[in-house]
């Protein structure tokens, strides 16, 4: 095994977050970062890349953009180095195409040679005497081992499919996730009848998918626990929650308040888009111009507590409607289980689990500034932080925001601005001091008198 030079951050995972920090990092000379991934090559959500699917945020929750409008790896730049800026500026519209986003983070990594695909961290322990991570890497294609030591580790590894309880692990073959739709698509097309459960995006952009196959016979069925088929509430004062004051605020809530405020925000990043409820439904009324019923159903307040197999081989969906109080059977050729992703704490871990600050559930302990470790500086997580800082923690936008603060933190210097205070809306209780002007920092800043 060969030793490698000691590196400032080594990132573990390259996704959307990871892969920002990256780009964050590259004009930085006095920051030497590397980024290892054990697939391949970078694919965000294959199985969901449908022709016109689109993020559920502007295209300023790019990469770099909200941290450094200037960075030559912004989208903007991207669509301009590729002959389409102007034809994005004629389409007129903020929300790009999932596939044109994956498209451009693979644009971002041919430009980053700190990032390193087919690379799989086997394990992580600490050196006291030298006060460093040390990483053992295995290339998966030579299967060569290197040695690899950095001052801070970010861990970045994503999230991975969440299944019922009930469901065993490929079994049985005829109920999918989400994640594996487009690769399944030609078998579930054989079926007769196909049933979608689940409340969000995903739900509504299969169900929207195969709208077009009912009239060719496709008898569809879309099953969904909360009472109405909710949208994903996008007013502008609603958006003021991503915002770092009220990340602050949530953060310093105690843990039993932050669990009952996240129960009750899934319209905020658990919903369906506007524009895509508004699409289902005109769907639908052209399905049933003729006089006929659309060859669909749609429930909610359906909860799925199990799947049996009949004895054709086809499932049957025990459900209980939890408004009627009552449970039911459906039964269904096929089942795509639009049931979310959550975090898996990697097994890698393990050497360092004595530096890691949990809390009473055994969660990570996660500090303000993205930190696990016991010390509070050297371990930093990306999508791990739900239930410390908030519903904002898988959003896109505030990857920036995140990356920046690491990078600083990592650096003890302001590398990136950080926006502190962007809301109109006060959260907590304000200070003495903010009740009597609200605009005093800012004025302060301009040497204004106050």
């Amino acid at each position: 095994m060969k030793t490698q030079k000691i590196y400032d951050i080594i990132g573990i995972g390259i996704g959307p977050f990871n892969l920002g920090m990256a780009a964050l990092a590259a004009p930085l000379e006095d920051l030497s970062v590397i980024f290892f991934d054990q697939a391949a090559v970078f694919n965000w959500h294959p199985g969901m890349m449908l022709n016109d699917a689109t993020l559920q945020v502007p295209f300023m929750a790019d990469l770099v953009t909200l941290a450094d409008p200037t960075s030559p790896y912004s989208f903007l730049n991207f669509i301009k180095q590729t002959d389409r800026l102007y034809k994005f500026y004629i389409r007129e519209d903020f929300y790009i195409l999932r596939k044109e986003y994956n498209a451009y983070c693979k644009w971002v990594i041919a430009q980053l040679p700190s990032c390193q695909f087919n690379q799989k961290v086997l394990s992580t322990d600490y050196d006291d005497a030298q006060q460093l991570y040390k990483l053992i890497v295995e290339d998966q294609r030579s299967l060569e081992k290197q040695v690899y030591y950095t001052r801070k580790l970010v861990l970045g590894t994503g999230t991975v499919p969440k299944m019922p309880d009930f469901i065993e692990p490929g079994k049985p073959a005829n109920v999918i996730h989400t994640s594996a739709y487009l690769n399944t698509k030609s078998e579930l097309l054989k079926q007769q009848n196909v049933t979608i459960i689940g409340s969000g995006q995903s739900a509504a952009e299969i169900f929207y998918d195969l709208l077009p196959e009912t009239e060719n016979g496709l008898k569809l069925k879309w099953f969904t626990r909360p009472d109405r088929f909710f949208p994903m509430e996008y007013s502008k004062l609603t958006l003021e929650l991503t915002s770092p004051e009220y990340v602050d605020h949530f953060y310093n809530l105690p843990d039993g308040k932050r669990k009952q405020v996240l129960s009750k925000q899934n319209s905020l990043f658990k919903g369906i888009n506007y524009s895509l409820i508004n699409q289902i439904f005109d769907k639908l009324y052209e399905l049933s111009v003729d006089g006929e019923e659309p060859n669909v159903k749609l429930s909610p307040n359906c909860q799925l507590n199990n799947i049996t197999v009949a004895e054709d081989g086809s499932a049957n969906l025990h459900f209980y409607h939890t408004e009627v109080e009552k449970e039911f059977v459906e039964q269904t050729d096929f089942v795509v289980l639009a049931t979310g992703y959550k975090y898996k704490e990697p097994a890698f871990l393990q050497g360092i689990h004595h530096r890691i600050s949990r809390n009473d559930d055994n969660l990570y302990g996660v500090g303000r500034n993205y930190a696990i470790d016991t010390n509070g500086d050297e371990i930093f997580v990306q999508n791990a932080e739900l239930h410390t800082h908030g519903f904002v923690t898988p959003d896109l936008g505030m990857g920036a925001y995140r990356n920046s603060s690491i990078i600083n933190t990592v650096l003890g210097r302001e590398a990136y601005k950080v926006e502190k205070k962007i809301a109109f809306q006060t959260f907590g209780v304000a200070t003495a001091d903010e009740s009597e002007n609200p605009l005093k920092d800012i004025l302060a800043t301009e040497n204004l008198a106050v």
